[in-house]
């Protein structure tokens, strides 16, 4: 008797569970609620910063610093996978500014090192010093500064004279007050400023040391409401999920233009490829902490996160649900194994990318022109990203999406620009 063998392939085939047919108001939901999740793990972390941050003012040391900044890198974790929510979600978009805006021309905030320069025709506060300055002048009128508020950095510098450099608060500006500028260039170690900054009386450095830490305070308070904020408009009862829901094709457009342009024009293009081209340590998305592989590691989960519909929270607890996978699946499983296999390629190569800079290999010194080393690993990551990005195009095109716009980049898309 002759017995026929199934391949291993074949073997799986005949007993998988049939894919399961899902619903669009079904996908959105899980989206919806892993923006919910993420959002409030970011307000989490930021509130561990906030009390790490008052710690550190009320007793000012070295440890108490190196506390602050572990908290502080321990919040880019979950924030930077909540990008893939912008760009496609108005309100996110809208908002996105506040939190995570950069570059930023730092002399705005805080001392800067003579190299850094003086005013430019392109940014005539690029050296204000708020902490420096009790009083100033900004478009023509007389401000008091002499309490350092949130209110101050919200309505009055952040983005002075509606240059968007002027970044006063968010992220990268409480990044800048715990580490301090990076002066090392393509070299290694970032940002080293000294606990003394914050410390009171004869022991301060650097001058301003109470208004450097009211300064600091607000800034992470700012940062705490502005993520409350988000994470109440995710809620059963929030603006951004009503939205989604209110047309769920438009809904599905979002999720496929929000994955899109922080997949290619946002981190493949201006994080990225920029840096590669122009050989500068400045373009790093956190140039001070050097966290820059961590941000774009991040960017690259965020996106592979709202494909499968699964997102793993900080204290270890997963959201699923049925997903933009499923329902790719129920049209065209070769393309839904494709756009798993490119998201997985992406996320490994920017992980190469975080586990080389882990390792001693910082992103800046990638950065350094002539570094071949450097360059493949960015280049990979970029490459990773782009390729995902035309699965993404494949994928509207397979569910008959329309409204897409992704983003693209002068990087990518018209490189001769940058240089003109």
């Amino acid at each position: 008797m002759k017995h026929a063998f199934l391949s291993s392939t074949a073997f799986f085939a005949a007993f998988a569970t049939p894919a399961l047919a899902v619903e669009t108001a079904e996908v959105l939901d899980t989206y919806a609620d892993i923006a919910a999740a993420n959002y409030a793990d970011s307000l989490v972390t930021a509130q561990t910063l906030q009390e790490a941050v008052n710690a550190l003012v009320a007793a000012p040391s070295a440890e108490a610093l190196q506390t602050a900044k572990s908290a502080w890198l321990a919040a880019r974790v979950p924030y930077q996978q909540t990008e893939v929510f912008r760009f496609g979600n108005a309100i996110v978009d809208d908002w996105e500014g506040k939190v995570n805006a950069w570059p930023l021309d730092e002399g705005l905030i805080d001392y800067v090192d003579a190299s850094y320069g003086g005013p430019s025709d392109e940014n005539s506060f690029a050296v204000l010093n708020v902490i420096a300055s009790p009083t100033f002048t900004l478009s023509g009128k007389d401000v008091d500064a002499t309490a350092i508020t949130p209110a101050l950095l919200e309505e009055t510098l952040h983005e002075a004279d509606g240059i968007e450099a002027n970044v006063a608060t968010g992220y990268h500006a409480i990044e800048f007050l715990l580490w301090g500028q990076d002066l090392n260039g393509h070299g290694s170690g970032a940002g080293n400023r000294p606990w003394t900054d914050y410390a009171t009386g004869a022991d301060c450095t650097n001058g301003n040391c109470d208004r450097r830490a009211k300064y600091l305070v607000a800034a992470t308070d700012l940062l705490v409401s502005d993520l409350a904020w988000m994470a109440a408009q995710w809620a059963e009862d929030g603006a951004a999920r009503a939205a989604l829901s209110a047309d769920t094709d438009a809904g599905l457009a979002a999720m496929l233009t929000g994955m899109g342009s922080l997949s290619y024009g946002e981190t493949a293009g201006e994080r990225m490829r920029l840096g590669v081209m122009l050989n500068d340590p400045e373009e790093e998305h956190s140039c001070f902490a050097d966290n820059t592989h961590n941000d774009h590691f991040y960017n690259g989960v965020g996106v592979r996160n709202v494909y499968h519909g699964e997102y793993i929270r900080v204290d270890g607890s997963l959201v699923s649900g049925p997903s933009l996978s499923d329902l790719v699946a129920g049209t065209d499983t070769a393309l839904d194994a494709e756009m798993s296999a490119r998201l997985n390629n992406a996320v490994l190569a920017l992980g190469r990318i975080k586990t080389a800079a882990e390792a001693g290999f910082a992103y800046d010194q990638m950065l350094e022109r002539g570094n071949e080393a450097g360059e493949a690993l960015i280049m990979g990551g970029v490459n990773g990203l782009i390729d995902q990005t035309r699965s993404i195009e494949r994928v509207v095109t397979a569910l008959g999406v329309e409204q897409i716009s992704i983003e693209g980049s002068d990087s990518l898309d018209d490189p001769d620009a940058v240089f003109q």
